[in-house]
């Protein structure tokens, strides 16, 4: 699912600042222990290098099979790979839906791929006590292109979030220049045209824009969301652009710790004051009959079809489903324009949460390690997932073929023969189903520039704004040990489930916000402050031994 305010520009530290990433405690192991694992490995291999290995070399790999682009030995993607780099990707490929389940039974088994992408922090964690994957940071001295990158945009300070309790991280991030936000709402501006409304600013201006439309249509709920199923809040789109706005965790975003900068420790993300304040909106809605209650529980096929009916005026969107799902979905009502609203602001301010510069990313099993081409295998990572050349190939495919031009100097043009996402809407050959390219295991990361060439003029306007908004600072450190992590894990599921099952009452009145309290009670019942005190010991603890 990208990231730097524009008020918080990264300068390029050069030689020196790459030198302090290593020097942190990380890659410091990477140079021992290696003797016979550098077959094939490049000598001197450096950032702006492409990677090519010295003989050919087969590696094992997880491969999520997106529904959107299911996958296909075939595609172009994997021989002009293996022309560039003489790699050969042995795939073994699973459905999203059962990915995480086949990963972890893998992992566990130790029957994993050599490489295991698509793993989102901290699902990493679980595999950590057995051995089953590697601690990647004794090893990114291997990846130039990685360690460059770190420190050009100053990310060390977003990585040390993934460190366990050794200082250590077991997961290789995508890495984003920038913070970007993606999600928002959807919302017919035809009909806002028409009432003469302006765009809403705030989520208050937002309550306005709907009592307007509601007068106007009394007979429906402007609002109709998706995204919500299986019904509950855990599973949000709304919940969470909303918690993002109100300097929480809800919805997508949820989970149970929340850094209080103020108080100089974590709290419990669903006894928040502001948690409250998000519900207290949404019932808001719901009680003035603003949103449609069936938002929190519908599935996506039945939300779109009230939107494509005109039940609807405002439903949750993003900038590929704004152009592939809405935009066709309406095409059948005269008039009919859809755009997505710039996010709107709320107690927080203009800001965006700093945890999105980093993406789902890599773990690397144990037995990659054991493997005669260990080393080629993290020059090749580090160049296919981490150089500016190897994001271009994974993004856009190859040059006077799929796109020409450079994404840096603006010249970047996809062929008009081929679409994606909405470029060439009608051009006959898609890039990810036919050719293999910007497929979500490979193609996520890079520089603003690498992240705009995938964008419209309408949508670059978007992200121009949001890169107007102050980065808050991620959390710190606080990693659990094994005795812990087991501890809050019989706490964490009970818990989330009642944040869940309370939080979806709450908005549709079954339960009074006045018994708010009684609620926060309840969270304690099930341990929630005791919770939050191994946590801010992990924390403690952490700071102590490294600083």
């Amino acid at each position: 699912m990208v990231q730097l305010t524009r008020r918080h520009l990264l300068t390029a530290f050069g030689a020196a600042a790459v030198t302090t990433v290593a020097g942190c405690g990380d890659g410091e192991e990477s140079t021992e222990g290696l003797d016979g694992k550098r077959a094939g490995a490049m000598d001197g291999f450096k950032a702006g290098d492409q990677f090519k290995a010295t003989e050919p070399i087969t590696f094992s790999i997880m491969m999520l099979s997106n529904q959107g682009y299911p996958y296909k030995a075939d595609w172009p993607f994997f021989a002009e790979l293996t022309k560039r780099t003489n790699v050969t990707l042995e795939s073994t490929a699973v459905p999203g839906s059962d990915y995480n389940q086949k990963r972890s039974v893998m992992v566990s088994a130790g029957d994993a791929p050599m490489i295991i992408p698509k793993t989102y922090h901290p699902d990493e964690e679980a595999f950590i006590a057995s051995g089953a994957v590697i601690p990647v940071s004794d090893y990114i001295d291997l990846m130039p292109h990685y360690k460059e990158k770190v420190a050009r945009w100053n990310l060390q300070p977003n990585l040390d979030g993934f460190k366990a309790q050794d200082g250590k991280y077991y997961l290789l991030p995508g890495l984003h220049e920038n913070t970007w936000q993606d999600y928002s709402l959807g919302v017919r501006t035809d009909v806002m045209e028409k009432l003469g409304l302006s765009q809403p600013q705030t989520w208050d201006d937002l309550t306005t824009v709907l009592r307007e439309m509601k007068k106007a249509h009394p007979d429906l709920y402007p609002l109709s969301d998706r995204w919500s199923t299986p019904p509950q809040p855990g599973a949000n789109n709304l919940l969470n652009i909303l918690a993002t706005s109100y300097g929480t965790h809800a919805g997508w975003g949820y989970r149970p710790a929340h850094w209080d900068a103020a108080a100089g420790k974590f709290v419990f993300s669903g006894a928040m004051d502001e948690y409250r304040q998000i519900l207290q909106y949404l019932n808001t809605l719901v009680t003035e009959k603003l949103i449609d209650p069936e938002s929190f529980t519908q599935t996506d096929d039945i939300a779109r079809q009230k939107f494509a009916n005109g039940k609807s005026f405002v439903i949750s969107a993003n900038a590929q489903t704004l152009v592939n799902e809405l935009r066709k979905d309406i095409a059948k009502i005269p008039g009919a324009k859809v755009s997505k609203l710039i996010l709107p602001t709320g107690p927080a301010g203009a800001t965006l949460p700093g945890e999105s510069r980093l993406e789902n990313g890599i773990m690397i099993s144990k037995k990659a390690l054991e493997s005669k081409n260990f080393v080629a295998m993290m020059q090749f990572i580090d160049w296919l997932w981490y150089s500016d050349g190897g994001l271009m190939f994974s993004k856009w495919g190859i040059e006077g073929q799929t796109y020409s031009g450079k994404v840096d100097d603006g010249s970047f043009t996809l062929d008009p023969g081929v679409k994606w996402g909405g470029l060439n809407p009608d051009a006959p050959k898609d890039l990810q189903v036919d050719y293999g390219f910007f497929n979500g295991v490979f193609a996520y990361g890079g520089s603003t520039a690498m992240l705009n060439s995938q964008f419209s003029e309408e949508e670059k306007t978007f992200q121009a704004e949001m890169n107007k908004r102050e980065i808050r600072p991620v959390d710190p450190p606080a990693p659990l040990n094994d005795v812990e992590r087991e501890q809050v894990t019989l706490w964490a599921s009970a818990l989330k489930d009642h944040v869940n099952q309370q939080t979806l009452r709450f908005i549709l009145g079954q339960r009074p916000l006045s018994e708010w309290d009684a609620y926060v009670k309840e969270l304690e019942g099930k341990n929630s402050t005791q919770y939050m005190d191994i946590q801010n010991k992990a924390y403690e603890r952490y700071k102590k031994e490294h600083g």
